[in-house]
């Protein structure tokens, strides 16, 4: 069979050029193919080209033209040119698993002249070994055949030129001489590559992790080893038993991108072993047992059969809600002028004819009041009125300070911007005490409506943490939006930020800005704060740490800036769960009986915890600038691990019961490094629930 392959290859060549006879000139075919194929075939002048058919016919003739190119870079050992096919084609488009006629794929020639860097770059991309091989006879067999039969062809070819008088004929076959060579060269190196492997050892530093309460997760890494052969996958087993007698399952692990695997569909409170192995084009090597030796599925909840504590709550509050909206489906307070005093009946019906009015319009200057200010922006750009200024309508024009209260209360306002018409009727202006309440936070929706309509979208975005105030009396709302499609605003048109920065005229001096020179200046930190703000954790178990400062009217919490929406925190490990072993032992080590815990056995879940810990606590403190002698006075939080969707969870490292908090006017000797704020607790609690 492998002589008819050769000659079939040896009459197409007879029928059509030559190919590189040299590894140069492959590196110009190489250059030809940059030059020549890097373009997408779309756009070409469709009107040379006659109809789909001939469309086609140039799309297979560019894929089949990267594919040569892909073996023939592998076959040089060119490594950046692997790598640029690579991430420039689809596996698919490479044809990157379907045998040549030599029956061998690019990955086969990587392996056997054992070229590690390319065959993991082949792997990390999908490739696979070929079919042909069914075993080390068959693989063997083969290279035998191909490197025999390239030497017959080299003796042939070098007697014809040999015997030949120089003719045009005599120097084809020097170029075919002189490819044959080169190939013949290449066969003997994959034979003695494929010769003088030996299986691989056993892989690196074998994890295992409790997953959740029905799976156990395991991590590994390569073979230290480098003498053997390149490892195309890796076998994990399970079972019940230290002896792996008799074996629960096995998995095959032939993505080799990140190197671990979750077993799932296990029995909570069952011990479970497992050990992996690696493979490579010698077999299997010897099994590595994991670390520690066995895992029981479990969860830190069934410690004392604890329920999560957000269950049910979303569901009951969306049933509150609509009872609520209910009740008031019939409601006549959504006439308010009737109830006011007389002295705030004119402001108010102010307010309603120019939100209805056909000529309501956005403020171009502020007056003493309070404001709201909506920024949306993408990219680079920013939405801005006709004339050119950032939307800004008024809530109240005789509001000169702005209550801590009534800020937190439009930052709740800010989760149900599509029920402000239904909480404009259900806020009705008394004539109590509260009345000045109601009344400014019955403008605020108002202003809400103004702003939705004016833009024409209901959704404002997020409310900036604090508003923006000037010695004048100015108090700006700000809300920011990120719009990622292409939405359509009313009354507005996109600008570059740094066009509007620079061509705005400013009416104020650099000693006192004005709020909207303010905004305009420190635009750039508040859309960071923004984009930081909604950025995710990614999967894992963190260490996190708790500390807060009151002022007269609200307690802030301290988090990073680069990611406001989350307490200052350290990466523990990648795995979430904390099992129940683990937490039994947490919750010793928080007893005060016994106040220093001896350290966890070795080759435990325990110990390795207790390690990850340590590890997690010195970077922390480390962070937020704290010496670590100060560290023997804090505590973890050992009520609860702290859940966020599953993916990630939290230990909370508390400082001293007198430092929590600290108290206005309290000295404070460790103040974190730059990159900290602090945020009002209700804005945290928002942005932590979103």
């Amino acid at each position: 069979k492998m002589t008819q392959q050769m000659r079939d290859l040896q009459l197409a060549q007879a029928r059509k050029p030559p190919g590189p006879s040299s590894p140069n000139a492959a590196k110009r075919l190489y250059r030809n193919l940059s030059g020549k194929f890097r373009v997408n075939y779309t756009s070409f002048d469709e009107s040379s080209l006659a109809g789909r058919g001939e469309k086609e016919k140039l799309r297979k003739s560019y894929l089949f033209q990267s594919n040569a190119a892909l073996f023939e870079a592998v076959e040089l050992q060119d490594l950046d040119r692997v790598q640029e096919l690579l991430k420039q084609y689809s596996p698919e488009e490479l044809d990157l698993n379907t045998p040549n006629s030599e029956g061998l794929l690019p990955l086969d020639i990587a392996i056997m002249t054992n070229n590690a860097p390319i065959a993991r770059a082949l792997l990390q991309a999908g490739a696979k070994e070929s079919p042909h091989f069914v075993s080390l006879e068959s693989r063997s067999l083969h290279l035998s055949t191909l490197v025999r039969e390239a030497e017959q062809r080299v003796n042939e070819l070098t007697a014809q030129v040999v015997n030949e008088a120089p003719n045009v004929d005599c120097s084809e076959k020097e170029k075919q001489l002189k490819a044959w060579e080169w190939r013949y060269r290449l066969y003997k190196r994959m034979k003695a590559g494929f010769e003088h492997a030996r299986v691989p050892d056993a892989p690196a530093n074998v994890q295992l992790s409790v997953a959740s309460s029905s799976s156990v997760q395991v991590t590994f890494w390569e073979p230290l080893s480098v003498n053997s052969a390149v490892v195309t996958k890796y076998k994990v087993e399970w079972s019940c038993s230290p002896t792996f007698s008799p074996l629960l399952g096995e998995a095959v692990i032939d993505k080799l991108k990140n190197l671990h695997f979750t077993i799932r569909g296990l029995v909570s409170g069952t011990a479970y072993y497992v050990r992996v192995s690696a493979y490579n084009m010698k077999g299997w090597g010897p099994p590595q047992a994991s670390v520690p030796p066995f895992a029981i599925p479990s969860n830190w909840r069934e410690y004392d059969g604890r329920a999560p504590r957000r269950r049910g709550q979303a569901e009951a509050l969306d049933h509150l809600l609509g009872q609520v909206k209910t009740v008031h489906q019939h409601c006549v307070c959504h006439e308010p002028c009737k109830n006011q005093p007389q002295s705030r009946k004119h402001s108010v019906s102010k307010s309603l004819k120019h939100l209805f009015h056909p000529g309501s319009k956005f403020l171009k200057t502020l007056k003493r009041g309070l404001y709201l200010t909506a920024i949306f922006y993408k990219d680079d750009n920013i939405l801005v009125t006709h004339e050119d200024q950032i939307p800004v309508v008024e809530i109240d024009d005789t509001y000169s300070c702005l209550l801590m209260q009534d800020f937190l209360w439009f930052t709740k306002v800010s989760c149900m911007w599509d029920e402000i018409l239904w909480l404009r009727q259900c806020v009705t202006v008394s004539q109590s005490s509260c009345s000045c309440i109601l009344q400014t936070r019955f403008k605020m929706l108002l202003a809400i409506s103004q702003m939705q309509g004016l833009l024409g979208i209901q959704d404002l975005g997020q409310v900036f943490f604090e508003p923006v105030k000037d010695k004048q009396g100015n108090i700006l709302i700000v809300t920011l939006k990120e719009v990622k499609t292409n939405q359509t605003f009313e009354s507005v048109r996109w600008v570059p930020i740094c066009k509007l920065q620079t061509s705005r005229k400013s009416v104020s001096s650099p000693e006192e800005p004005t709020a909207l020179d303010t905004l305009l200046i420190s635009i750039q930190d508040k859309l960071a704060y923004h984009q930081r703000s909604g950025h995710a954790l990614s999967p894992g178990l963190y260490l996190g740490y708790l500390k807060l400062c009151s002022a007269v009217d609200q307690i802030r919490v301290l988090v990073p800036e680069r990611l406001p929406n989350i307490l200052c925190h350290v990466k523990i490990r990648s795995n979430p769960n904390i099992s129940r072993e683990e937490w039994e032992w947490l919750q010793k080590m928080a007893s005060v009986e016994e106040a220093v815990p001896a350290e966890p056995e070795a080759e435990t879940s325990q110990n390795h915890l207790f390690q990850e810990l340590q590890v997690a606590i010195k970077e922390l403190m480390t962070l937020v600038n704290i010496p670590l002698q100060e560290a023997k006075d804090f505590r973890l939080y050992s009520q609860e691990v702290l859940d966020f969707g599953g993916q990630v969870s939290f230990l909370l490292l508390l400082p001293p019961s007198d430092d929590v908090c600290t108290a206005p006017g309290q000295n404070n000797p460790y103040t974190p490094r730059s990159g900290f704020l602090t945020l009002p607790l209700q804005i945290f609690e928002l942005g932590e629930a979103g």
